[in-house]
């Protein structure tokens, strides 16, 4: 049996940046959610482009913290269900986190769908179309993670998982970028109705593109072997019992 490659240690250290930036991302969204939920909202008083968008999204409170709450708990548990030790040695925590990501993430995606229509974009159409579409492939994908699972396809529900994560992940890629945007505005003179679409755009592709690469590098060779490997593994086995 082929086993997938170990990821390396560069990779390990993208992921763990990228979760930190999720995790502040979820921290000052929170700081600024909470009050208004509780107090009311209040417009601001000076208007800038970085106002422009906490005030947005100041508006809808109580969607906002739906959508990433679970988004914090997607961003801690997600690395943990890719540790092979981790899925061999504690199949029930294994099964127990995996339900948590799958449930946090059709909080996520849901969320997010109804944000893209309820929420005006700063990015305008383009901004909400790719929310759209994404949000709509992190769905389906999750829906195949569980199917996969059930069927006792782990390669292919291996597959899907990697796709989730890296889907859902790519929000914090997004900031990244956006963040280049800013600071490049004065001279590029593009404004964040422009660029934000644009950045989203980006950072999904870039996440999906690095999501096929790895899955590429690392799938299971399907022989005999394999087949008798996952029939046996303990984690199939608790699923279904």
């Amino acid at each position: 049996m082929k086993k997938p490659a170990s990821p390396p240690r560069l990779l390990y250290g993208i992921i763990a940046f990228l979760s930190l930036i999720g995790v502040v991302i979820v921290v000052r969204r929170m700081l600024t959610s909470i009050p208004v939920l509780i107090n009311g909202y209040h417009p601001p008083v000076v208007k800038s482009n970085f106002t422009q968008i906490d005030d947005s999204l100041a508006q809808y409170p109580l969607l906002i913290l739906v959508h990433i709450i679970p988004g914090l708990i997607f961003v801690l548990v997600g690395p943990f269900q890719f540790i092979q030790k981790i899925r061999t040695r504690y199949p029930r925590w294994h099964r127990f986190s995996g339900r948590l990501f799958l449930i946090c993430g059709v909080v996520i995606g849901v969320t997010a769908l109804i944000m893209s229509f309820a929420v005006p974009a700063i990015g305008g159409v383009n901004q909400a179309a790719a929310t759209v579409l994404f949000s709509v492939f992190f769905l389906y994908a999750l829906f195949k993670i569980f199917q996969q699972v059930r069927q006792h396809k782990l390669p292919q529900h291996r597959e899907w998982a990697i796709r989730v994560y890296a889907v859902g992940m790519a929000i914090t890629t997004i900031r990244i970028i956006n963040g280049i945007f800013f600071a490049t505005s004065r001279f590029t003179g593009l404004t964040p109705k422009e660029f934000f679409g644009i950045g989203f755009w980006i950072g999904f592709v870039l996440h999906l593109i690095a999501a096929e690469y790895w899955i590429g590098r690392t799938r299971l060779v399907k022989t005999k072997s394999t087949i008798n490997a996952l029939t046996n593994d303990p984690f199939i086995k608790f699923m279904h019992q």
